[in-house]
């Protein structure tokens, strides 16, 4: 069984900006992403926290590469129009993949009793997965969005292109089980009303340890 989602539960909400739709800059010619309900997703997810009074927290990715769109002085480090945090929620600023690394999240969660976490956002094999990895390490019981997180063609050090259905299966694959329980947006917006007996958390590894050993 999985609990229902409290006050100890932050969705977390990865890099929803503009910038991310400049898709050749990320996965080079032609490039193409999946997914293209994964901002609906996000969203719904959004509108069920919220309605539920849970913590929200979103993290923008500020570049320091210059020819980056999510550079902090250009137009794509703005979130998606669709997409805002209300004034009350945390909006947590980085410059690497990982929301963990060089920010103060890690505390932000502590100081409000969360050691739960839902994430979202983009891209699935990058910030994402970076973030969700970590999480894992940590101690903290995680899931993830699956189908509220996307990511875009991937050319390979061989020159080779892999579509972003495929990239983006195996970085959900890759975490699921291990750093992780991936599920639906519909799955996880239930549990904000209620427990669900039928949904089992596959993460390898043990919520609060880790969490308990740092505190």
């Amino acid at each position: 069984m999985i609990d229902r989602f409290t006050h100890d539960s932050a969705l977390l909400v990865i890099d929803p900006q503009v910038g991310v739709d400049q898709l050749e800059h990320w996965g080079g010619p032609g490039a193409r992403r999946n997914n293209p309900a994964a901002e609906t997703h996000v969203a719904a997810l959004l509108a069920a926290w919220r309605q539920h009074g849970l913590p929200v927290i979103f993290t923008r990715h500020e570049s320091i590469e210059d020819v980056s769109p999510l550079r902090p002085d250009g137009p794509g480090c703005a979130f998606k129009p669709d997409l805002q945090p209300l004034p009350s929620e945390d909006v947590v600023a980085k410059s690497t993949n990982g929301a963990f690394f060089g920010t103060d999240l890690a505390l932000r969660l502590r100081r409000r009793g969360i050691d739960r976490l839902v994430v979202a956002g983009f891209f699935t094999n990058m910030c994402v997965e970076t973030t969700v990895r970590t999480a894992g390490n940590l101690g903290y019981d995680t899931y993830l969005a699956h189908d509220a997180c996307a990511t875009t063609t991937r050319v390979g050090h061989d020159g080779v292109a892999h579509a972003a259905e495929v990239v983006h299966a195996l970085a959900v694959a890759t975490m699921h089980g291990e750093f992780c329980t991936a599920l639906a947006t519909r799955d996880l917006v239930h549990l904000t009303a209620g427990s669900n007996p039928e949904l089992h958390r596959v993460q390898g590894n043990e919520a609060g340890e880790a969490l308990a050993a740092t505190a």
